[in-house]
């Protein structure tokens, strides 16, 4: 599997992980301008926005520590247009997934609330 593959590998079961947990995804890959957001869900009255990052092995680090301050800053752009788009004046959250699959065998963290 290449990286785009696991990449979008990983966002799949991360849909399905939130799904499966109460939350109604909205948006995959929503895009403006230089921002990219993988998952926009909601749950209950929360606008959720989800970074998804996916390895194969963790050997140069955990999948979350690649959510850098310019990647979160990116985000953040984003869903500020997002909510603005959509008229949404409630809380927002920004989450991580951070997803490890080797072979059979795979490892989520739900970072709730990990940045800003």
């Amino acid at each position: 599997m290449n990286k785009a593959e696991l990449g979008k590998e990983g966002e799949q079961r991360a849909a399905d992980y939130l799904s499966k947990n109460g939350y109604k995804v909205l948006e995959r890959n929503w895009r403006y301008r230089r921002s990219e957001i993988d998952l926009i869900c909601k749950k209950d009255d929360l606008l959720i926005f989800v970074e998804v990052k996916t390895r194969s092995y963790v050997a140069f680090g955990q999948p979350e520590d690649a959510v850098d301050e310019k990647k979160a800053a990116k985000v953040v752009e984003g869903a500020e247009e997002y909510a603005f788009q959509n008229n949404w004046n409630r809380d927002i959250r920004f989450d991580i997934i951070s997803i490890v699959i080797n072979g059979d065998q795979q490892k989520v963290l739900h970072l709730e609330d990990a940045f800003y």
